[in-house]
């Protein structure tokens, strides 16, 4: 008999055994394509407030600045990431984990830099000025914006000027950022080379038990900076700063603790899924801590573990006619690194002038449109080189199910709750792979 939980082995002297996430998770048959989308349009929807309307994010004053619905999808794109990367890290030797994590990032980043940096930025600079005078010779024009971020530093978000009287762009120093989500991807990538280190040192697969005092360790600097907080509603403490580094740039460290934080949660569920406790009782309790966290205080140290519960839940939980989203077309990706960009289109050419839902329907239908010409010829295609060129060595077994992105939140030039000091933040969905 497998070992269990402390609930488990109660609850087993009545005659009684919750089911388990190891019971209930199917590789093939869940909801997290499905969860992937919900999260990454929440992100988009989160975004219009700043984007559209010059307001905070979408439920920023109702949670304390805590935890606004951008806030939530982050969080919730990093614990399915460590819950599906953790399968790949486990089946594959660290170069070959390393290709297809890869394949799966970098060609549609590469490609959605060069359509905002010399198509969307050239278009929007003419319809603003009339000519394109100065716009390719400018300091911070388009071939730097491509210098500076093409391995995900971000050190640049503005391209010659455009955007200025935009909502988000008004008031800002070079004007509106173009893309403001992508500085989620380099702290994904960190929780990639983290797991890929664990994996090549065998930790992962042997040593287990180090994962969950790694994640305690994380979390005791979670719990120290609520501690030290002033009040319940305690934002994420400064940290300083990593870097700056080649390629890659500055890292906030508080960023990358609390980002590791949900990563290593949904790792360490994936690891002891035999010993989570998955029923809907539990999760009905998790989502009402998350909403009472959310709302009152205490959501980074208790409402992200119980997000991490709720989502694990919903991806085993949900009626099976929900399994189908994303296992052949995952777009959610694509909608990440696309919806920033037609959201400030968007409000360059219409803002709100026809209401508000007509700018949401806009903007939704034309990220999903360049999502789904991005899945089609540039994703699939790029993972179809997953088995190409690099040694593989090692694990069998099935594969997991269609991941995409993870994370996200709106650029702030000032700085926000989770934010990078001195550049924009967003909230958005990081990628993780789909079939690879």
């Amino acid at each position: 008999m497998g070992r269990q939980s402390l609930g488990q082995s109660v609850l087993g002297g009545f005659g009684w055994r919750l089911p388990t996430l190891a019971d209930r998770f199917d590789a093939r048959a869940n909801s997290i394509g499905l969860l992937r989308m919900v999260l990454a349009f929440a992100v988009l929807v989160a975004h219009c407030w700043p984007l559209a309307l010059g307001r905070p994010m979408l439920g920023s004053s109702e949670t304390l600045r805590q935890a606004d619905v951008g806030k939530l999808a982050v969080y919730g794109f990093f614990v399915l990431s460590g819950f599906l990367i953790t399968s790949s890290a486990l089946r594959f030797s660290p170069v070959r984990y390393l290709w297809h994590r890869a394949l799966r990032i970098l060609p549609a980043l590469w490609v959605c830099l060069l359509v905002t940096a010399l198509v969307m930025a050239p278009a929007i600079a003419y319809y603003e000025r009339g000519t394109l005078d100065g716009f390719w010779g400018h300091p911070q024009g388009p071939l730097q914006y491509l210098r500076a971020n093409w391995l995900f530093a971000m050190d640049q978000w503005t391209i010659s000027g455009i955007l200025r009287d935009v909502p988000y762009g008004r008031g800002i120093e070079g004007g509106g950022p173009l893309n403001g989500s992508l500085w989620t991807l380099r702290y994904e990538v960190v929780c990639y080379f983290m797991l890929a280190a664990l994996a090549a040192t065998a930790v992962l697969a042997r040593a287990r038990a180090a994962m969950v005092l790694l994640l305690l360790g994380v979390y005791a600097v979670v719990v120290e900076d609520f501690v030290r907080g002033d009040g319940l509603a305690v934002l994420p403490a400064k940290h300083g700063v990593l870097g700056p580094y080649p390629l890659v740039g500055t890292f906030e460290k508080q960023l990358v603790i609390y980002l590791t934080f949900a990563f290593l949660l949904g790792a360490v569920a994936k690891l002891y899924a035999h010993r989570v406790p998955m029923t809907g009782w539990l999760a009905a309790l998790a989502a009402v801590g998350v909403a009472v966290t959310a709302r009152f205080g205490g959501f980074y140290v208790l409402g992200v573990p119980l997000l991490a519960f709720l989502l694990l839940y919903l991806a085993v939980g949900l009626p099976r006619w929900f399994h189908s989203v994303g296992r052949k077309r995952d777009y959610s990706y694509g909608v990440y690194i696309y919806a920033f960009p037609v959201q400030q289109v968007v409000a360059l050419l219409i803002g709100v002038r026809y209401g508000f839902v007509t700018y949401l329907v806009v903007a939704s239908a034309g990220t999903l449109v360049l999502a789904a010409l991005s899945w089609h010829l540039v994703e699939r295609p790029a993972m179809a080189l997953k088995d190409v060129a690099v040694p593989l060595a090692r694990r069998g077994g099935d594969a997991p199910a269609a991941a995409g992105p993870d994370l996200g939140a709106v650029a702030r030039p000032t700085g926000s709750p989770a934010d990078a000091p001195a550049r924009p933040v967003v909230t958005a969905p990081v990628p993780q792979p789909a079939d690879v």
